[in-house]
């Protein structure tokens, strides 16, 4: 899959597509219109842009399109933080802990999740 970069206002519109799809684009813009004030133009744009990048794509019912995600939450997600460490971090996972450490970014639980999930992964890779 060619990795694909989604700018704020398209995470906006994909996370509603992965809570539900498929979506009309007048269903896209009501469910958007509090948080954005977005009107179904400025949808329909971003659409036709998240369609070009492969994010998107729909099916033709009558009059109406019907929207879906071709891409997983997850997939996205794992790529842009990917892409975010090796910009900001230069790939390092321990820069990006140390720099939340040090500007007193972590919580008692934030860092007893930091500890279950090492735990976890050494205990992969000892199977």
């Amino acid at each position: 899959m060619n990795p694909i970069s989604l700018s704020d206002g398209e995470w906006k519109i994909m996370n509603h597509l992965w809570d539900k799809a498929p979506q009309t684009i007048m269903e896209l813009t009501a469910g958007l219109q509090e948080e954005t004030g977005w009107d179904k133009h400025t949808v329909i744009t971003m659409l036709g842009r998240m369609e070009k990048k492969g994010a998107v794509s729909y099916e033709t019912q009558g009059r109406r399109k019907q929207f879906y995600p071709l891409v997983s939450k997850n997939e996205v997600c794992i790529q842009e933080t990917k892409g975010f460490l090796n910009k900001v971090y230069r790939g390092s996972i321990g820069m990006m802990v140390n720099a939340m450490v040090k500007n007193q970014q972590l919580s008692a639980q934030d860092i007893q999740e930091l500890y279950d999930i090492l735990n976890q992964a050494e205990k992969a890779q000892k199977d």
